[in-house]
């Protein structure tokens, strides 16, 4: 068995610790969007694979028996190419996914399909936003530059940003409810922008504009393939051993 992680995310870096402890024959691929990435128990690759068609070639040229897809759920792309390209190939393939964040009765959500959507939902007055979104969608909110956005990012942006009036906070989580309902008042946030990422390391913003009764536009989870799925680094290993049983 030869498995490849498509990792990214803490659940990754919490199940290459488990295949370590086992000594299994793994690989861990970033995407290369961070410059400094954690680094992993077992041995890692960095980058895109060039398409589904440069990514099947990488399956076969690895000898890669098992596929476990626990990138970000909001990398819509990469779960598509990488369901192509197991098919094609006939590869077994588990996606790690972790439960999407649901509002309690005390927040205040606003829901929309997409980031698109929330750009045309903000209001027209000019707000203090806190735009929760990474770094790679940002462009779609300059259009609307009357606005303050609070951004943070794991790296220094690179040049100048499509946002006239914002300002850049660097740092990588967990985050705690604590550090963020200071930085949300520090800033006089008025509104907090996120995707349903879900998971534990980015909730803290979410606890924060609850306690401080602030609304939240969230972006519901893009739709990815129908395929077997696990939620816990557990469960993935129990799906190893199964199909290992059957001689998969």
């Amino acid at each position: 068995m030869r498995i490849l992680l498509l990792g990214g995310t803490r659940e990754a870096g919490a199940l290459a610790d488990a295949l370590a402890k086992r000594g299994c024959d793994a690989i861990y691929s970033y995407a290369g969007r961070t410059a400094a990435p954690p680094s992993q128990p077992i041995p890692t690759r960095i980058g895109g694979f060039g398409g589904i068609e440069g990514l099947r070639r990488y399956l076969m040229t690895q000898k890669i028996t098992h596929v476990v897809d626990a990138t970000h759920p909001f990398a819509a792309q990469m779960s598509w190419h990488c369901f192509e390209a197991c098919g094609t190939l006939d590869l077994p393939l588990l996606r790690l996914e972790r439960p999407a964040w649901a509002p309690g009765p005390a927040d205040i959500w606003h829901r929309f399909t997409s980031l698109e959507d929330i750009v045309d939902a903000l209001p027209p007055n000019p707000s203090r936003i806190f735009l929760a979104i990474g770094k790679e969608q940002i462009d779609l909110f300059a259009s609307r530059s009357e606005h303050f956005y609070l951004l943070r990012f794991v790296d220094p942006p690179r040049g100048n940003l499509p946002l006239p009036h914002a300002h850049v906070t660097i740092a990588r989580g967990p985050f705690d409810v604590a550090g963020d309902l200071a930085l949300l008042q520090k800033w006089a946030i008025t509104d907090v922008i996120s995707k349903n990422s879900g998971g534990t390391g980015a909730r803290a913003k979410l606890d924060a504009a609850r306690a401080l009764q602030l609304p939240v536009l969230m972006a519901d989870r893009p739709s990815l393939p129908r395929t077997a799925t696990a939620g816990t680094p557990y469960e993935v290993l129990r799906w190893l051993d199964h199909v290992a049983d059957r001689g998969v």
